[in-house]
């Protein structure tokens, strides 16, 4: 099977890329390698297998770019895991964010349509789910708001997916991830952010007093879940939850990092931030149903095992 994997040579996408490559599948990769964060820790999420792939440097926001990709390659699937990513920085960037996500993920939609892709799966987010008073978070909940810029490139996506789908009978998957960590996690996410800070003696920075709560998912999870859509052939649009329906206070959190690094975390308490979400837990019940999902990896087993990783890549420096 010949698929190409946007965003992989990011954190979930290059965990998906080896996924694929030992299961025998051909892969391409198509990556901007934005300055978001520093390139070269993408690069080195690839370069153990740059050897068995086929690297694309584009922007999806260049609809003739990609179109002449599809022209000159012909894939049977595609997973699209690239996004600007963040509710903060969507914020003070929304036109960036709304050309990347939406018009980004149109274009790969009409290049699939064009080219008769068999398959499509769009990464979504548990931020579509706004300030839902229902939890945990079903697939059914009818949304109306979401509550950052971010967010509403991602439901904008899902309503595109959904439309390619009934339009064309495209068989298209939309997983919403909730907050995912392990190796190679971003370096402006939480986990790795307090971790680095804490190990290098500096103040963290814990916006509100401490209760948000957050349904932490482990990579190995997530891939899982991933791999489960890619052989899914129930209805031709579908959304599911991918999460380890568990949640943990920001405070607690704080602490397991502490015991995990043996170290005391200082902590500079600031105001909660616009766009933050009070909780995100998710109902898994469907994938686990429709999918197979099962994660296996709750944060007390995953958050140990995020943290022997970051140790491992500061002593290699």
């Amino acid at each position: 099977m010949r698929t190409l994997v946007t965003g992989g040579a990011g954190f979930i996408g290059s965990h998906l890329v080896e996924k694929l490559l030992a299961a025998g599948e051909e892969v391409s990769i198509l990556d901007d390698f934005n300055d978001f964060y520093d390139p070269a820790i993408k690069r080195a999420n690839i370069a153990g297998v740059a050897k068995q792939i086929h690297l694309h440097q584009l922007d999806l926001r260049d609809s003739h770019a990609v179109r002449d990709l599809f022209h000159r390659e012909k894939f049977e699937v595609v997973v699209h895991l690239a996004a600007r990513a963040g509710v903060r920085p969507s914020i003070g960037n929304p036109q960036l964010y709304y050309d990347t996500n939406v018009s980004g993920t149109l274009h790969l939609l009409e290049a699939a349509r064009a080219k008769d892709v068999q398959r499509f799966i769009f990464a979504s987010s548990s931020s579509v789910y706004g300030i839902s008073k229902t939890v945990p978070f079903s697939e059914e909940l009818h949304l109306t708001q979401t509550i950052s810029p971010y967010a509403a490139t991602k439901i904008a996506g899902e309503f595109l997916c959904s439309t390619y789908s009934h339009l064309y009978k495209m068989r298209i998957v939309t997983l919403r991830f909730f907050t995912v960590y392990g190796a190679r996690q971003r370096p402006d996410l939480a986990i790795h952010q307090f971790t680095r800070r804490i190990h290098e003696g500096q103040p963290i920075e814990q916006f509100g007093d401490g209760t948000t709560r957050r349904d932490y998912t482990y990579i190995d999870d997530i891939i899982q879940g991933v791999t489960a859509a890619l052989a899914y052939e129930g209805q031709l649009f579908d959304i599911f939850n991918l999460g380890e329906s568990e949640t943990i206070e920001l405070r607690e959190l704080i602490k397991e990092i502490e015991r995990a690094l043996g170290r005391e975390a200082e902590i500079h308490q600031l105001p909660e931030q616009p766009g933050d979400v009070p909780i995100t837990c998710a109902d898994i019940s469907k994938a686990q149903r429709l999918l197979g999902y099962k994660p296996t990896t709750p944060l007390r087993a995953g958050l140990p095992k995020f943290v022997d990783w970051f140790l491992e890549t500061r002593a290699g420096r």
